[in-house]
């Protein structure tokens, strides 16, 4: 069979940077090249695009892929038919690309800005596509989907970043008002816990709401839920599958950026030491919030198992979810029998098919 051309974006502007390129060099490494020829395109944090022309992956999460001597100007055309356009010593080449895989976190990667790109390129792209995306992306409209679909969620409430210099003494009361401290404080458009604050009075809360505002124009308050967290990888199109629950111990107060990347405090369990009638619920809940928010291709959604009375409450989904070693998404799949590399494939041809 021919070989299908596979375009393989990283980096990208977010705060969510070096994830992606985490992610990418685990993608890259594990994508069979005798099924693929294979196009890695990074995209450096001030927005320039490069075809990356090594072949060693590991230069990614250092950055040093950047200064590869040959590497050369890219671009994907939104004009269908021209693909991956790359400029090299005055000569424009033009590559025909069969699917894109955006293993790109955050802004302008997996908000549905990236997909509509692609959309209108006429290209295949791994993953949810622009309206999913978006609504998965900013967690206030995530709530009122899932609010709408029926599913028990934590208590919300928006703060508007705007208004945090003029009405910060409202807020606070507004905040006061409806919860009990601890709460939770995020960046409605972040993923791996940038930004994501746990404020146990109101001299912390101040502080947590700006930084969450220097993320977003919008930001989450949340009641505390005291329970576990539970994540559940869905796969498919029409008919998606859940995989095994998975069981987050973070060995911190809470699960945040440094405990998903940077320490060695956090420990999965797979399956989730929950008994089979809940994690059960959970899958069907996973597939439930993947199918009401309309997403295509892949997703990792994650709930809390209150620990009183192991009530599964929605928490948040990821629409491209983390692609490391230590991923949960790759991890919770291999767990239900489905391969590393086996999982690529998958989510490529489901990107063709849809």
């Amino acid at each position: 069979m021919q070989k299908l051309n596979v375009c393989v974006l990283f980096g990208g502007i977010s705060p969510e940077h070096a994830v992606s390129l985490r992610s990418a060099e685990s993608v890259l490494n594990n994508m069979d090249a005798e099924k693929y020829n294979i196009f890695p395109v990074g995209i450096t944090k001030e927005g320039e695009w490069f075809l990356y022309g090594g072949t060693d992956y590991t230069l990614l999460p250092s950055g040093k892929w950047e200064t590869h001597p040959d590497n050369c100007r890219a671009l994907i055309s939104p004009v269908r038919g021209e693909g991956l356009v790359t400029f090299q010593s005055g000569v424009v080449t033009r590559n025909p690309i069969d699917v894109v895989f955006p293993v790109l976190h955050g802004e302008n990667g997996e908000d549905g800005a990236m997909q509509g790109l692609l959309q209108m390129a006429g290209i295949p792209c791994v993953g949810p596509q622009v309206s999913a995306s978006a609504v998965a992306m900013d967690k206030t409209l995530t709530k009122l989907v899932v609010d709408n679909a029926g599913i028990t969620q934590a208590a919300w409430l928006l703060v508007r970043s705007s208004g945090l210099q003029r009405d910060m003494d409202r807020i606070i009361g507004d905040v006061e008002g409806k919860f009990s401290y601890p709460v939770f404080v995020k960046p409605a458009g972040t993923g791996s816990s940038v930004g994501v604050s746990k404020a146990g009075n109101r001299e912390q809360l101040t502080a947590a709401l700006l930084d969450a505002g220097r993320y977003d124009a919008k930001i989450l308050v949340e009641e505390f839920i005291d329970g576990i967290e539970v994540e559940v990888a869905v796969l498919g199109n029409e008919d998606p599958i859940a995989s095994v629950a998975g069981e987050i111990d973070s060995g911190a107060e809470f699960y945040d950026y440094d405990a998903k990347y940077i320490t060695d405090t956090s420990v999965a369990y797979i399956p989730a030491r929950i008994p089979e009638t809940v994690a059960e619920q959970v899958r069907n809940a996973a597939v439930q919030v993947y199918k009401a928010i309309g997403c295509q291709g892949l997703s990792r959604v994650d709930f809390f198992i209150t620990r009183q009375d192991n009530r599964v409450v929605f928490n948040e989904i990821n629409t491209l979810p983390g692609f490391t070693s230590i991923s949960m998404y790759p991890k919770l799949f291999v767990a239900s029998g489905i391969a590393y590399s086996a999982l690529i494939d998958r989510l490529l041809q489901l990107a063709l098919e849809a």
